[in-house]
């Protein structure tokens, strides 16, 4: 399983996403599910799959799925497309 892969996996989980309702350029405002509860599930989520302790305020900041997408590039995740 590819990086990307495995995020759209987290992403799909973490948010109760159904294949037909997901995007990797969804942004938070599109996804009920992306409350407080969601970026800690997230961070939780990012740990467990890639092993990166995301900041409070990384996780805070993230406003779309492209801003995840580009952290996790930025610390050498292959999840770009």
């Amino acid at each position: 399983m590819t990086d990307r892969e495995k995020l759209k996996s987290v992403l799909l989980d973490v948010f109760l996403l159904g294949e037909s309702e997901f995007r990797f350029d969804l942004t938070r405002d599109e996804i009920d599910t992306w409350d407080s509860l969601g970026v800690v599930s997230l961070a939780v989520g990012i740990h467990e799959t890639f092993g990166y302790h995301m900041k409070p305020e990384e996780a805070t900041a993230l406003r779309s799925i492209p801003d995840l997408i580009a952290l996790l590039s930025a610390k050498g995740f292959d999840v770009a497309d």
